[in-house]
């Protein structure tokens, strides 16, 4: 088996790079606004909402903040309570008033003072001022009268002392004495009462603040707990709109904010990172024979793809249904596209997992996003026609609902409304990823140079101008470079390499030859002079050797994918073009000091992947079979081992990471392939014997 050469130093140093890279920006993308939190977490109390904030799931909670809003108002809505009319404060006004009335009735009785004594006698009166029209009235009415005043008054205070009388309400009630008064006396009468009455109206009734508490205290108990209820898609906050305590509770509720940035949610999304970036290259160590690992610009395209699409997603992660419909399957489409299942496989794990991290609906995002975007990857297929990624978008779109129906639709019952919404929106994420994907590996084809599956279909039919130039200047190569490309992609199945990629690799690996074609002799007509004849080895051998080159400048000039520009430098790698430099040292007469190996050295370099080994390995083949003609598989068995081994010994597979068991399935793949070509044919006979003698049955016979 070749050695195993170690990753060059440059490599390594650019995957730890990248790992380091990858891993700070996902960093950012979890912990920045934008990540772990929604916009909302910026929010306090009393901003003004800068977009409509909506419910991302169905909730339902008692919510403290409305239920104490209910409850003070409730508190606040009760009335002081006042004690009950105090009697003893009735009895006390009424004797005071029977006092006063008496003392009026001695003054107005007693005939040894003067009418001026009387009405100075009437003002001195310390319960009841009277006014000097109401005195004058006083004196000059009837015993009677008076009498009958004295009694009214006494009846109407005695009426109105019954009610509560708070201190504040002290004028409210003097002011209602008048409807109390008998309306058979007649206007001064009446006057006269309600001037007494109201001289001896006073408070009865006062603020208990011990009962007022508890009527408070009873009317908070009386309110239930308030439910409120949100349905996905629901307005909490539309923008514009102040946030109230109530809207910032439910925030918090739905999981859209937390106060600040906490310490658990950075350890949180570093464990994750650090998990994902052992998980990767952990993998791709496990599988060295991987290409993609140790070429420079696949891991950068991934590294780009990785983080472009996990900060799209983590962009949406504030509205209700975007994060369902934003398309990351299409990175791991993508990613499978260009660098293979494997690779896509291995990618979309922790993408998945990052973008759904720390979100309100991560139990239902994270598993909806990871089982789509796996099935999405084998629905797929070889990515080799536009219906693999009709079917993947198909698969998504299906996997992705019945994700949701797994994980979100026993925990968050929505309405019919929400189901059509969700049902919209997973379709939508289905073909937009499969669109996505579809249209960046075209344009990353294209603009990088990578190599994908419809780009390697698409040049390889025959009416691809460059193919057609083939054909057309060199018919005998073309036909040698079909046959090798069997032979390789025969042999790339077997061992697991890329059947495609090498067909079409040794499709092309010779279109160099296509400039100056009359120098090979394929291209050759039988009988004619050989080109080399009157060359010098080197000039020959250079003339050989220039295929190569062209070929790269031809492989330019017609866009063709870089990749494809390894099976033309390495399909001969580094070795010589022996029959010319034989040549050369029998003209040298055998010193090696007079020729000039490197002048008959291939550019190289030797093949550094399986695909490029297998092109070297099947041109090498194929040309010494039509050389050959082995008669017995043994025979054909034992040309491959022989090409092998020459292979070997000039260390052009060290490189490749064949191994024992690839050699022989190849040894047994070119055999077979060698024998369907080469196999006996029969001895038609000459046109001159008679037709009767050349029966079908003694044919069938013979084959």
């Amino acid at each position: 088996m070749p050695a195993r050469t170690p990753v060059s130093t440059r490599i390594r140093i650019l995957q730890i790079s990248l790992i380091v890279v990858v891993s700070l920006g996902s960093f950012a993308a979890l912990t920045l606004p934008i990540g772990l939190r929604p916009v909302t977490q910026a929010l306090e109390v009393g901003d003004v909402a800068q977009i409509t904030l909506q419910s991302p799931r169905d909730i339902e909670y008692v919510s403290e903040v409305r239920t104490e809003e209910a409850r003070k108002a409730a508190e606040s809505a009760v009335q002081p309570i006042y004690s009950q009319p105090d009697a003893a404060i009735a009895r006390q006004q009424i004797t005071r008033l029977n006092t006063a009335a008496q003392s009026i009735t001695s003054v107005r009785d007693n005939s040894e003072i003067s009418l001026e004594q009387k009405r100075t006698s009437l003002i001195a009166l310390s319960d009841v001022r009277l006014n000097a029209e109401t005195i004058d009235y006083l004196l000059a009415i009837s015993a009677s009268r008076w009498e009958t005043v004295r009694v009214e008054a006494l009846r109407v205070l005695e009426q109105v002392m019954r009610r509560a009388i708070y201190e504040d309400k002290v004028e409210f009630a003097q002011a209602g004495v008048s409807s109390f008064v008998s309306l058979t006396l007649n206007e001064q009468q009446f006057a006269l009462v309600i001037e007494l009455v109201d001289a001896f109206i006073v408070p009865n009734s006062f603020y208990s603040e011990e009962l007022t508490i508890a009527a408070g205290a009873s009317a908070r108990d009386a309110v239930k707990p308030i439910v409120r209820t949100y349905k996905t898609g629901e307005t909490i906050v539309p923008a514009g709109e102040i946030i109230t305590p109530a809207d910032f509770e439910a925030f918090q509720q739905l999981g859209m904010i937390r106060p600040g940035q906490r310490w658990e949610d950075m350890v949180g999304a570093i464990a994750l990172i650090v998990i994902s970036a052992v998980l990767v290259p952990l993998y791709f160590f496990r599988q060295r024979r991987s290409s993609v690992v140790n070429d420079p610009r696949s891991i950068l395209v991934i590294a780009l793809i990785f983080l472009v699409f996990l900060i799209g997603a983590r962009l949406f992660t504030n509205r209700t249904l975007a994060p369902y419909g934003y398309p990351l399957q299409a990175a791991g489409l993508l990613i499978t596209t260009l660098f293979g299942l494997e690779a896509g496989l291995v990618i979309v794990i922790p993408l998945c997992l990052l973008a759904a991290y720390g979100l309100p609906n991560t139990l239902d995002l994270a598993p909806y996003y990871l089982l789509s975007s796996l099935i999405g990857l084998l629905a797929l297929g070889p990515a080799r026609r536009f219906l693999g990624f009709l079917r993947a978008g198909l698969a998504i779109s299906l996997s992705g609902f019945v994700a949701l129906i797994a994980f979100r639709l026993p925990f968050f019952p929505p309405d019919w409304l929400g189901i059509v919404q969700f049902i919209g929106i997973v379709i939508f994420s289905g073909f937009a990823a499969a669109s996505v994907a579809l249209v960046l590996q075209y344009l990353l084809a294209q603009s990088l140079g990578l190599t994908t599956a419809l780009q390697l279909l698409d040049i390889s039919r025959p009416d691809f101008p460059l193919l057609k130039f083939f054909l057309r200047n060199a018919p005998g190569t073309y036909q040698h470079s079909l046959q090798v490309a069997n032979l390789a992609e025969q042999a790339a199945e077997k061992i697991g390499a890329d059947p495609l990629l090498t067909r079409v690799g040794a499709q092309f690996h010779d279109i160099g030859k296509a400039l100056n074609p009359i120098f090979f002799i394929e291209n050759q007509i039988p009988g004619n002079v050989n080109a080399h004849h009157d060359l010098v080895p080197e000039v020959s051998a250079a003339t050989i050797i220039r295929h190569v080159t062209d070929g790269v400048q031809l492989a330019k000039k017609y866009r063709l994918p870089h990749r494809l520009h390894d099976f033309i430098l390495e399909h001969h790698g580094t070795l010589i073009t022996r029959y010319q430099y034989n040549q050369a040292m029998e003209a040298a007469g055998g010193d090696v000091t007079k020729v000039d190996i490197e002048k008959f050295r291939y550019p190289g370099p030797s093949p550094k992947s399986r695909e490029t080994a297998l092109l070297m390995l099947a041109d090498a083949t194929e040309a010494r079979a039509r050389a050959e003609r082995p008669d017995s598989d043994e025979d054909l068995r034992a040309l491959v081992r022989s090409v092998i081994d020459t292979v070997q010994k000039f260390n052009q597979l060290d490189d490749t990471l064949l191994t024992l068991r690839d050699l022989n399935l190849i040894i047994e793949s070119f055999a077979v392939t060698l024998r369907g070509t080469y196999h006996p044919r029969i001895q038609y006979p000459s046109a001159s014997l008679p037709y009767k003698d050349l029966t079908i049955p003694a044919a069938r016979k013979e084959e």
